[in-house]
């Protein structure tokens, strides 16, 4: 196996990485609307990710950083014709860290309550649009013989791609709601189970929906044993969840996850962006990427401190894994 191969493996392991982890708390945040009655629960499912929310996006500044080291042809068509959407969700990632750490210091009705709108909304829209922009880069855009994007904003927003936004908003709404299951006690965790039921099995209809279109359109065995693969333990995580077990299903929907992002990079290699004008205009693991020496420099680097970076990230999960409840939120001023 070649370098660039290594880098295009290590890319979907880090892109994997992200959606599994920041996808609960996209989720949990969209949940403070849907499941929260009042602040001092919607202040229990912010806790719950409030030691490891900023932990998970290091996730995608790895992906991101490495893309742009190991395929900057991919980094630059990609950065150039998503701009709108990326632009959008880097907003939102901003906001959304800010009302997480803003939203406390008043105590002011009105203060605590735009924020919280904050957290909402810009936990839902990148939710939504990561689903967008992964379902354009599979589907394929319009990039011509010099590498650069020729289409506009209008080109990302056909079905399939749009499709692919509900079925990762479901998704990650779903894993947030088991999540908080998992990590709640009390009148919380009863009406966060009954709403994971609900929205796993939402989430089930869309994504055999949008895995089944890309299986028909683009997939070959290997995809095809991952689309199982995400069918089956989405299944055994809404069933895990009707038994009480919350620790399995939230591990089921984990694999969920996993297997749909591998099912797409599966479908997408060897190319790393295809061309809707031309299969030969195609970005692929050979043409977009760095040099070879470039790229076992970065493999040194990255042998080293990735396994760093993710033991104390599991560090960090293993000392915040108690419960919480709303007996232990403090009451406001």
């Amino acid at each position: 196996m070649e370098l660039h191969d290594v880098w295009f493996v290590l890319i979907a392991f880090l892109w994997t990485g992200y959606f599994f982890l920041e996808g609960f708390d996209f989720g949990i945040g969209v949940l403070t609307k849907l499941l929260a009655r009042d602040r001092k629960e919607r202040r229990v499912l912010i806790n719950t990710i409030g030691p490891v929310w900023d932990g998970n996006e290091v996730w995608l500044l790895s992906a991101g950083g490495a893309t742009f080291a190991a395929f900057p042809e991919w980094y630059a068509t990609l950065f150039s014709g998503f701009y709108l959407p990326l632009l959008i969700i880097l907003f939102c990632l901003i906001v959304r860290g800010v009302a997480f750490e803003y939203r406390h210091k008043r105590d002011e009705d009105r203060w605590q309550t735009n924020w919280e709108h904050a957290i909402f909304w810009c936990s839902l829209i990148p939710a939504f649009l990561w689903g967008v922009a992964f379902g354009n880069i599979v589907r394929g855009v319009k990039i011509n013989g010099e590498m650069e994007y020729v289409g506009n904003v209008a080109d990302l927003l056909n079905p399939y791609a749009l499709l692919g936004g509900l079925v990762t908003l479901t998704l990650f709404t779903f894993h947030g709601a088991v999540f908080a299951a998992l990590k709640t006690v009390g009148d919380i965790r009863g009406r966060a189970r009954a709403l994971a039921t609900k929205l796993g099995l939402l989430t089930a209809v869309l994504a055999l929906g949008f895995l089944g279109w890309t299986q028909a359109d683009k997939g070959d065995t290997a995809s095809l044993v991952a689309m199982i693969v995400a069918v089956v333990a989405l299944v055994a995580a809404i069933g895990a969840n009707l038994a009480g077990r919350e620790g399995w299903s939230f591990a089921f929907s984990g694999v969920t996850i996993v297997a749909a992002v591998a099912m797409l990079f599966l479908t997408l290699f060897p190319n790393v962006m295809p061309s809707s004008l031309n299969e030969a205009w195609s970005l692929t693991v050979t043409n977009a990427s760095s040099t070879p020496y470039t790229l076992k420099i970065m493999t040194w680097c990255a042998g080293i401190a990735a396994p760093l970076v993710m033991l104390y990230q599991g560090w960090t999960y293993w000392v915040f894994r108690k419960r919480i409840g709303t007996q232990h939120i403090a009451d406001a001023h």
